[in-house]
């Protein structure tokens, strides 16, 4: 049986991840630049498990089942929308700033998202640009 509920430790455990925007009770909300990399790294091959558990995730914590059903998700919208449809598309003026100064790692493992994110943008754009250069 999956896992449904997180308990208050397991909640506190996963917001100080770097790649979490939101926990609660059943859900946690992940970062765009995670995403991206999520569906970069499955479209790469690597499963769900490793994917979660080289960003760092406990995979005991998260659950097997809501990471492999969070990568469909991600997927589907990515193929839809390509990475504008892996952005969070509520209001991002109602999320609330961190209260705390972030830690040389946290920048860190944030800065090196957004170079992923980047480096993932470059190689979708040099596909486009092949394609387009092989229609022509």
């Amino acid at each position: 049986m999956s896992k449904i509920l997180f308990t208050d430790q397991e909640q506190y455990l996963l917001m100080k991840h770097p790649y979490v925007k939101a926990v609660s009770k059943k859900a946690i909300t992940y970062t765009d630049e995670f995403k991206a990399i999520a569906v970069k790294e499955y479209g790469e091959g690597k499963f769900p498990r490793q994917i979660f558990e080289d960003a760092g995730f406990d995979i005991e914590i998260v659950g097997i089942e809501r990471a492999k059903s969070a990568l469909k998700r991600w997927r589907t919208a990515y193929q839809e929308k390509g990475l504008e449809g892996l952005e969070d598309s509520r209001n991002s003026s109602s999320r609330r700033l961190l209260a705390r100064e972030l830690s040389i790692e946290e920048k860190y493992a944030r800065l090196e998202a957004q170079n992923a994110l980047l480096r993932a943008e470059n190689e979708l754009l040099k596909k486009i640009d092949l394609a387009e250069r092989l229609t022509i």
